[in-house]
């Protein structure tokens, strides 16, 4: 018996699966997203493909049943666009949260930056849509009184297809979204009037904000929408349970190291404050998160997979391997992609084994804190890198104090979004494996030792 179903609306694909009543996902059905065109900084793509190739896959998945089970959404964070209420024609394109037009916002607000981190659990940067609203609003002034007035409508990509699958009747996100946007009080989960004024965005073109689970919104194709969530958050709560010591490691395009705040506990100096989800009963879920960024783009030119866990600690040269800057808890846009001493000289293999050091080391780094903090035993690993035996004995080996396990379970945000739609436990029936540390790496925990005095200096 079929009691949900997903569709995942990500930024390279789109997928829907099927979840069983045992709890298992299946007949899955994939296709790749609209391509994004980055030209100058500006990274966009065509929303209405974007629908049309999201309905396409939603179809194809429901085919393989006949019932008609409620649906899970879950959708990439900070995406946005502006369209036209009586048409439902787009105005602008589908704008990348990977798109970076929003800096010059960014810098005239440093002075504030204490204030919104507070309000937003975030750090003032491009990546979310209100610095890219801001840009867009102070360079085109009468697209400002078009929202206003509701003959056009801003949203992110869930507000969008929501808005377009109902024939117009509901405008809204939920929280988990609104809280990626910078422009929502993460504590009251309601758009923020300090935080609206900072940005200059008008607080009465938003959407409605509600909680993640929970909903019976009539969708034009028959299906009932119970639950949306954003793809990170569909992903944890598949992953990793509430109120136990356990992180989540996600390794993909960019990297995130993730756990469950306890009930009154705040995240520590410089990482994120998350709001995963918020349920029916309208308790919010938070998390600590710390970041990598861009580490595909490190890995991209080279075999990756062929490096071997023997590679690793051959040498004194420490990496940085974020090419875009250092993520939560650091946040400097000067150290990115870096070495301690030339490479260029060093066969490919050595750099590629001492990018996935970088790797390692920073996410070793951060479950230390999150140990210290709340008492960590549990790591576990998911994203494509997770793949990388460097990577995951490195990482093993570098977290003694946890027990290092990896995700076997596909689509992990189809699964969560699925989930959350059937009123499913959350976490429960997750497939892992551990991580078998029997092969010695020898020199890596003392070469991560003085990684951590190298990355210090640098900070300093």
């Amino acid at each position: 018996m079929i009691t949900a179903i997903a569709l995942d609306l990500g930024t390279t694909a789109i997928k829907a699966g099927l979840l069983s009543e045992g709890g298992t996902l299946g007949g899955v059905v994939a296709r790749a997203a609209p391509g994004v065109a980055a030209d100058g900084g500006h990274y966009e793509s065509d929303a209405l493909a974007y629908a049309a190739a999201a309905e396409a896959v939603l179809a194809e998945c429901l085919a393989q049943t006949t019932a008609r089970p409620p649906l899970g959404l879950c959708s990439q964070r900070s995406s946005f666009l502006i369209w036209e209420r009586a048409s439902g024609r787009p105005v602008t394109p589908l704008i990348s949260w990977q798109d970076g037009r929003g800096a010059e916002s960014c810098e005239a607000l440093r002075g504030k930056e204490g204030v919104i981190r507070d309000l937003a659990g975030l750090p003032l940067t491009a990546y979310y849509l209100a610095p890219k609203l801001c840009v867009l609003l102070r360079e085109n002034p009468s697209w400002r009184v078009r929202l206003a007035s509701g003959e056009w409508l801003m949203g992110t990509l869930d507000t969008f297809l929501i808005w377009r699958w109902t024939g117009g009747r509901h405008y809204l996100t939920d929280a988990s979204m609104a809280a990626r946007t910078l422009l929502m009080d993460i504590d009251s989960q309601q758009w923020s009037p300090v935080l609206c004024e900072l940005f200059d965005v008008p607080r009465r073109v938003l959407p409605e904000i509600r909680p993640s689970a929970g909903w019976a919104l009539q969708l034009d194709n028959g299906m009932i929408l119970r639950a949306s969530v954003s793809d990170q958050s569909a992903a944890l709560v598949a992953s990793i349970a509430t109120e136990q010591p356990e992180a989540l490691v996600n390794l993909g395009t960019g990297g995130f190291v993730i756990c469950y705040l306890p009930h009154g506990r705040n995240a520590p100096d410089g990482y994120l404050r998350t709001l995963v989800w918020q349920d029916s009963a309208g308790r919010a879920h938070f998390a600590s998160e710390g970041t990598l960024n861009s580490i595909a783009a490190a890995l991209a030119p080279y075999e990756v997979d062929a490096c071997r866990v023997e590679y690793l600690a051959q040498d004194d040269i420490f990496c940085l391997a974020e090419p875009s800057g250092l993520g939560a808890p650091y946040f400097r846009g000067d150290l990115g992609l870096s070495f301690s001493a030339p490479v260029d000289r060093l066969p490919v293999q050595r750099v590629a084994a001492l990018l996935l050091e970088g790797i390692i080391f920073r996410v070793a780094r951060i479950l230390e804190d999150l140990h210290r903090e709340f008492g960590i035993e549990r790591v576990y690993l998911s994203g494509g890198l997770s793949g990388l035996p460097c990577l995951r004995q490195g990482i093993a080996r570098c977290v003694p104090f946890a027990d290092t396990y990896r995700l076997t379970q596909p689509d992990t945000s189809l699964t969560g979004a699925a989930r959350l739609a059937a009123g499913a436990p959350l976490a429960d029936g997750r497939c892992a494996e551990k991580v078998d540390i029997s092969q010695r790496v020898p020199g890596l925990p003392e070469k991560y030792a003085r990684w951590k005095v190298w990355l210090d200096g640098l900070l300093c």
